[in-house]
């Protein structure tokens, strides 16, 4: 055990990588940092399937549309790497800009179609491409025989699945279940910026969720997204949407159920926005 190594460039980190690759495959969980048990539940699982994990800490200005959102954003190197600790077999990659972000780097925005105009699509303009970009960039770096992302980025989750095939990356996507507090709250960065009495309302997401996934499909689901709205607003957030959708196309579900139904939200809580999803 003891502190993670860190390598701050591409080309000394996969010198590392290739001998490691030696002796079995290497994992990889791209963050923004600002660990939390969430983050650390996707290191677990990785080091339950390969030989080396590689997390990497980057706040990525590209996918950021707000600049203020940016600039606020936790950033936490030390004490992200003392919670990495607790691992052996884990080394950390946090660059600069101009090391994932080269001079010669050359992106062309891919076609997410829907991914990107949807739900986050439709309130963060850009943001998908900022994700495709850097995570593109990453896996180029990295090169792990599989990579690790929450389910609480449900549309992200789509997102890159998206780009490996279009890009034929040979890299196994592997979704995990969103990691909550003991009273629901999904964790998130963003949540180092809520007062206690900000978490403490912000339950008000899950609870809404669940609320709604108890109903169950009696009735249609324009009609229990009337009823979630209500049940949201008894509470003191700021809606952006909440929108049941089919998991795999995120078309908007209105007369008739789809076999992969989820229900996403987002919300403002002190200026911080949050968001979260359930299957229905």
């Amino acid at each position: 055990m003891g502190m993670p190594t860190v390598y701050t460039t591409a080309h000394v980190l996969s010198s590392v990588i290739s001998t490691a690759k030696k002796k079995g495959t290497v994992g990889f969980v791209p963050t923004m940092g600002a660990l939390h048990e969430g983050h650390l539940s996707l290191v677990e699982r990785a080091l339950e399937e390969n030989f080396l994990v590689v997390v990497s800490i980057f706040v990525n200005p590209t996918q950021f549309n707000n600049a203020s959102d940016l600039s606020n954003y936790p950033r936490t190197l030390d004490s992200d790497l003392e919670l990495l600790s607790i691992f052996d077999r884990v080394i950390v990659y946090a660059p600069t800009v101009e090391d994932i972000y080269p001079k010669h780097d050359f992106f062309e925005p891919i076609d997410l179609g829907a991914l990107d105009t949807r739900l986050e699509g439709a309130f963060r303009p850009g943001h998908f491409q900022g994700v495709v970009h850097v995570v593109r960039n990453l896996f180029h770096i990295v090169q792990p025989h599989s990579a690790y992302f929450g389910e609480k980025d449900f549309q992200q989750l789509a997102v890159i699945r998206r780009m490996v095939k279009l890009l034929n990356f040979s890299i196994e996507i592997i979704s995990c279940p969103t990691y909550r507090s003991a009273n629901g709250l999904a964790l998130s960065s963003r949540n180092m910026r809520l007062t206690d009495q900000g978490k403490s309302e912000a339950l008000i997401i899950s609870e809404t969720l669940n609320y709604m996934k108890n109903l169950g499909h009696d009735d249609t689901p324009s009609k229990l997204m009337e009823q979630g709205v209500a049940h949201f607003s008894k509470g003191k957030l700021t809606l952006e949407y909440l929108e049941i959708v089919d998991a795999e196309s995120l078309t908007k579900l209105t007369d008739v159920w789809s076999d992969h139904a989820v229900c996403c939200i987002a919300a403002y809580c002190e200026d911080v926005r949050l968001i979260d999803n359930l299957a229905m």
